[in-house]
């Protein structure tokens, strides 16, 4: 077989015209002519063959499917693609490709978007101009405007304001970039963006209805968003917003908008990582006949096989209860292929394995226990509704590894200083001083630890809240910025109004011999812009499940009082 001739010009450096040219050697093929040139159109951007998921959850084929007909008569390629893959029309049944084949093929498929993206998107994740696989993205003028209004300022806006227009200048600056083109997302090194990015070169004739006022720039942004939805017909020109109110007049001017999905990373908070799972009622009799038992401690070990073990993940509570069968409460310790190991839990339930005095009171403070106390585990998350007792199991085990066990050094508490309803101002004194009006939840769950020891009398119990006090320091997250905690006991409470990018900086000061808790209410978040998908508790909880020393537990029932359970459940 004859060698193909050599190409005479670079690959970086041809023009989208150069695909067109024909073949110099026809390579022998069976196919049909036909099939060879929908292969060929499929593999131009212009005209790709099915739809794809796309970062906003819309098929991608959908505003070609709406366009006029004399549209698309002008584009046969585009026409030609679409009819193939109409829903309604039948094709014939094809064998199943692999599929390695599949994904390799789906990254060629549906027609390229064109989002334009509002000003708060970029100040929301930097990141965001990477995260549109194929689609080009578009920036108006008044969003460059807006950008540079937002750059001066230590805040989470300036900076990520600043940390865009970094972005913007390297990839303008990238050798052969020509902005009036499209400069390719991908210069940067971000191989999963392929497509382009847009800035408005000139002046767009557009009008809106009289009662938008001119001169604000969102009313601006929709301007050009409609006139790039006539300019670039029947291709789907979409606005992307973090402004509800934005997508709601974008919708009545009838354009297409959606929100910027990418920074959640759960839909729905009912899917949210449980840490617990109750085995089925037939478990003994589907995976009872293969169990191995052994008993290594205080500790009984059991290694199964069945049809569980793919759902199970490491270090998840598994648990059967059943009338008239003893129960089990066990934890995964290691899954091997199709086996996995349960390790039976210690029971803190009773008096005499209290912590500090305390004993927990139902099945999920028990799991959530053993986490706080297993040396093994360095890193806890705790969610759960208001009264379920999470600052006080994480308080009275740290205690407990710090004073009786010599585990930690010390305990180091912080939370996200961020309030419920209006700021009263400026806190006078040194930093512990000024967190102390936000530990109030800290010193509640200390005056309870201090009266569980009965017998040590006036002195006694003065001398021991001074001990405690010495070893508990309270520091503000303003400042943990390149520290590092060595056998530290942190505590990270009100963790859902925390940003995923604030959970990392705190989780990445944790030096040799530290243990990190994170605690924290879904269902209470106070920091604007943040809600149960997007926060920095469920960040962490998805990210770290299944990590061989990291564990999270749900606490599900309240034993606060039987006021507070009752105001959870129906306010």
């Amino acid at each position: 077989m004859p060698l193909p001739t050599a190409p005479v010009k670079r690959a970086a450096l041809l023009s989208e015209k150069d695909y067109d040219v024909p073949a110099r050697v026809q390579p022998k093929s069976r196919r049909p002519e036909s099939s060879l040139t929908e292969h060929s159109v499929a593999e131009r951007p212009q005209a790709r063959e099915t739809p794809e998921p796309t970062a906003t959850g819309v098929p991608a084929v959908s505003f070609l499917e709406k366009g006029a007909p004399e549209t698309r008569a002008k584009t046969p390629r585009a026409d030609a693609s679409l009819r193939k893959n109409r829903p309604e029309a039948k094709a014939p049944a094809e064998p199943q490709a692999p599929a390695e084949a599949r994904s390799r093929r789906a990254k060629h498929t549906g027609p390229a978007k064109l989002f334009v993206l509002d000003t708060n998107v970029l100040l929301h994740d930097p990141m965001c101009l990477f995260r549109f696989e194929e689609h080009d993205i578009f920036l108006p003028m008044i969003v460059l405007e807006e950008l540079d209004a937002h750059k001066k300022g230590m805040t989470e806006v300036a900076r990520n304001a600043r940390q865009t227009s970094r972005t913007l200048d390297a990839l303008a600056a990238h050798q052969g970039a020509d902005i009036t083109t499209g400069l390719p997302l991908h210069t940067t090194g971000h191989r999963e963006a392929r497509g382009k990015l847009f800035f408005q070169t000139q002046l767009l004739n557009y009008t809106l209805p009289t009662s938008l006022p001119q001169g604000k720039a969102d009313n601006q942004i929709l301007g050009v968003v409609d006139a790039l939805r006539l300019q670039h017909a029947p291709r789907e020109v979409v606005l992307v917003s973090k402004d509800i109110n934005m997508r709601v007049k974008s919708r009545a001017l009838g354009l297409a908008t959606d929100d910027y999905q990418n920074d959640k990373t759960l839909e729905d908070g009912d899917l949210l990582y449980a840490g617990s799972i109750s085995l089925p009622a037939d478990f003994w009799t589907t995976h009872g006949q293969a169990v191995e038992s052994w008993q290594q401690g205080a500790h009984t070990f059991y290694r199964i096989t069945g049809p569980i073990v793919p759902s199970l993940l490491i270090n998840q509570f598994v648990y059967f209860e059943s009338p008239g069968e003893p129960s089990l409460y066990a934890r995964v310790t290691e899954i091997r292929g199709k086996t996995a190991v349960f390790k039976t839990l210690k029971d803190f339930t009773h008096l005499k394995n209290a912590v500090w005095g305390i004993t927990t009171r139902n099945r999920e403070q028990n799991f959530a226990m053993n986490l706080l106390m297993d040396p093994e585990i360095d890193f806890v998350t705790l969610t759960g509704t208001a009264g379920t007792g999470k600052t006080l199991m994480a308080l009275a085990s740290g205690l407990t590894q710090v004073l009786d066990d010599r585990r930690y050094t010390e305990i180091i508490v912080t939370r996200a200083t961020v309030s419920v309803g209006e700021d009263i101002g400026f806190l006078p004194g040194t930093e512990e001083e000024k967190m102390g009006p936000w530990m109030g939840a800290l010193d509640d769950n200390l005056e309870v630890l201090g009266k569980t020891d009965t017998s040590a009398g006036e002195w006694g119990r003065a001398a021991t809240s001074e001990l405690i006090r010495s070893r508990i320091k309270i520091k503000s997250m303003n400042f943990m910025r390149g520290r590092t905690f060595l056998n530290k006991y942190v505590i990270i409470d009100e963790a859902q109004n925390l940003t995923p990018k604030q959970m990392k900086t705190l989780i990445t000061r944790a030096g040799p011999g530290t243990k990190i808790i994170c605690m924290g209410n879904l269902a209470q978040i106070d920091t604007p812009y943040l809600t149960e998908g997007s926060s920095g508790l469920t960040f962490a909880v998805d990210k770290f499940k299944g990590w061989q020393h990291g564990g999270h537990i749900t606490l599900a029932r309240g034993e606060r009082s039987r006021l507070a359970d009752f105001a959870s459940e129906v306010l």
